[in-house]
């Protein structure tokens, strides 16, 4: 029986909601327990791609290693035996962007947030956060924060959390990898100081 184009729109909604698993109900729900609480996820903003999901994963790198696919805007969690936990992330804009190997240096949670020098430079907006910003819902590096070092150095890049979930997908960020805050919290858990870290480059 043919569907008519009123009939279609109709049941869009019923078809996209298809797509929503209640794992993902699970992930992105309200989070309170937090010192700060965290809000549910509106999932109808998100790919199903963007949400995190067990994936097959074919890579060279051990279990326990971070690999951001900076084109793909995708971080996989390494696992093991063809297998990683995907997640979508943002990234940063052209010429903001580390790549190669690194290494979790420390980890925090509820991280506050200071300026660099280059990024008040980049704009002089940020002059007014020269002082620093609390950890907390206002702090730019969200939830939770993993720390890139590199031969004992601080590279400066991190991988956090956002105030700002609409920018996951996207290439906006002076650098650093952004998560939801859902999901930077549950790579947190994973994941111990030292840890591998690979950024893929297109």
């Amino acid at each position: 029986m043919p569907i008519s184009r009123r009939g279609f729109l109709a049941g869009l909604p019923l078809l996209l909601a298809g797509c929503t698993t209640n794992s993902d109900y699970a992930n992105y729900g309200p989070i309170t327990d937090e010192p700060y609480p965290i809000k549910r996820v509106s999932l109808e903003k998100f790919k199903p791609e963007l949400r995190r999901q067990e994936v097959a994963y074919a890579t060279n790198e051990p279990a326990g290693t971070i690999v951001v696919d900076t084109p793909a805007r995708r971080l996989y969690y390494v696992l093991g035996e063809g297998r990683a936990i995907r997640y979508g992330v943002g990234v940063g804009r052209n010429g903001y962007a580390l790549a190669g190997h690194a290494y979790i240096g420390r980890k925090a949670e509820w991280p506050g947030w200071t300026p660099t020098g280059k990024m008040i430079a980049r704009d002089p907006r940020n002059r007014r956060y020269a002082g620093g910003v609390p950890g907390g819902l206002s702090s730019p590096l969200g939830a939770r924060a993993l720390y890139l070092y590199r031969g004992g150095g601080d590279t400066m890049f991190r991988i956090h959390g956002t105030t700002q979930p609409w920018s996951i997908g996207q290439a906006m960020s002076s650098g650093c990898i952004r998560m939801m805050n859902h999901d930077v919290i549950d790579l947190y858990n994973r994941v111990n100081v030292g840890a591998r870290v690979l950024v893929l480059q297109a």
